[in-house]
């Protein structure tokens, strides 16, 4: 049986474990950076700068939606869905149209107008899922990233 929660403090082991199990996934788990109590911090203090759902399978941690809110100069308050994972084990239940659907009320509930999110783009059966719920690609947009020495150096000319 399915059940959906608020990640508490007490779940950061379990977010990193499976953001990791995600990583590995996508084929980039050397790139995953995060400790736990950095999640601790930044998700459960005094100014969250995220919200995490986690998803239970008969008591066991299924998978977990990642989100925060960000604002749009067009059109005000969205949701940016961050991550969407379920354990391969858990797959064909409809835990992460599930998970989807609970980050949507979240942002029905909280105004926003839009939800956003990004996919790998070989990623093409959760393409179908994304396309099957109504969602659109944004063709004209490109994601754009700046990291590392680039951003370090960008931050220094500001001085």
């Amino acid at each position: 049986m399915l059940s959906i929660r608020p990640a508490t403090v007490n779940d950061a082991g379990l977010l990193v474990a499976l953001i990791r199990e995600l990583a590995e996934y996508e084929k980039e788990l050397d790139a995953v950076e995060i400790t736990e109590p950095e999640l601790a911090r930044d998700g459960f203090g005094h100014d969250p700068k995220f919200r995490a759902l986690i998803a239970d399978w008969d008591g066991q941690p299924a998978g977990y939606a990642f989100f925060f809110d960000f604002y749009s100069t067009w059109t005000g308050r969205h949701m940016f869905l961050e991550d969407l994972f379920v354990r391969p084990e858990f797959r064909g239940k409809g835990i992460g149209k599930r998970l989807m659907a609970q980050v949507a009320d979240i942002a029905r509930q909280e105004n926003c107008k839009a939800m956003r999110w990004e996919v790998l783009g070989w990623n093409q059966s959760a393409i179908g899922v994304y396309c099957a719920l109504g969602a659109e690609f944004l063709d004209d947009w490109k994601l754009m990233l700046l990291r590392g020495k680039p951003l370090r150096e960008l931050a220094e000319s500001a001085k």
